[in-house]
């Protein structure tokens, strides 16, 4: 009698054979973790970023980004944005630094030797610095007076109502001006801790080529350039799903009305 064939048993079917079940210790008790707002820590390398209660300056701050984006924002505002690229603004600065202002120390050791030579009989020959000018004011009056060869302004100034002005005017009276990014940029140049903007209205002769070539890029990009547009009006991720299903839904029946 020939030997049975063993015929194999087809997927998915119990094959008789009981599995082992493994024994668990009843002293510890199974407790998974649940990973959740108030419940049990989450693996180390978890991103929390979301999760943090920011402070209130730092969410106001993005707050108005945000807000800057969503709300329709007017030329005169929205020209701000447009400011000089990093290597561009970080020639103007080195410019800049050539005639910073003298500090409060340097004025000081400055009086006391004029004041030791008054009193020795003889007169100190005085010459006008060449230094950077900055106060809103006193730029204004620079470039009313044409005076100002060039005009550094900052793009973050708080009210914005302070400055808002400024390129209109220098436009006007055909002075070169650029926005950079930083107040606290242009404020290290003349020992504060912010400044609006700044203003050179002579520069040294070594210094005159290279005033030149900022001079030229300033009228080239701000100057001359077309009228500001209107900026914002930048919708989130959300708002944009739900309109782009609205002009789907708005063009179908477009065609179909069209077929009909």
């Amino acid at each position: 009698m020939a030997p049975r064939k063993k015929i194999p048993t087809p997927a998915g079917l119990p094959t008789g054979k009981k599995e082992a079940k493994k024994e668990l210790n009843p002293m510890y008790e199974r407790r998974p973790k649940t990973f959740g707002l108030g419940q049990a820590l989450p693996p180390k390398g978890t991103d929390l970023h979301r999760f943090v209660r920011w402070p209130k300056y730092v969410r106001l701050q993005r707050q108005r980004r945000v807000l800057r984006q969503r709300l329709k924002v007017p030329p005169a505002i929205n020209q701000f944005t447009k400011t000089l690229d990093k290597n561009a603004a970080e020639q103007v600065l080195k410019v800049l630094m050539k005639y910073r202002p003298e500090s409060k120390d340097a004025k000081k050791e400055r009086l006391l030797e004029e004041a030791k030579l008054a009193e020795a009989g003889t007169v100190a020959q005085k010459k006008k610095p060449l230094v950077v000018k900055y106060g809103i004011n006193h730029i204004a009056y620079l470039i009313e007076q044409k005076k100002a060869q060039l005009v550094v302004i900052a793009h973050d100034v708080d009210p914005i109502e302070l400055v808002v002005w400024l390129p209109a005017l220098c436009k006007k009276m055909d002075v070169p001006y650029c926005i950079v990014k930083g107040k606290a940029r242009l404020g290290a140049v003349v020992h504060k801790k912010t400044a609006t903007a700044l203003a050179l209205t002579a520069v040294k002769n070594e210094d005159q080529r290279e005033l030149a070539k900022i001079i030229d890029a300033a009228r080239e990009m701000f100057n001359e350039a077309p009228r500001p547009a209107w900026g914002g009006g930048i919708m989130g991720p959300k708002s944009e799903a739900r309109r782009r299903a609205r002009e789907k839904i708005l063009a179908k029946e477009v065609a179909q009305r069209m077929a009909v």
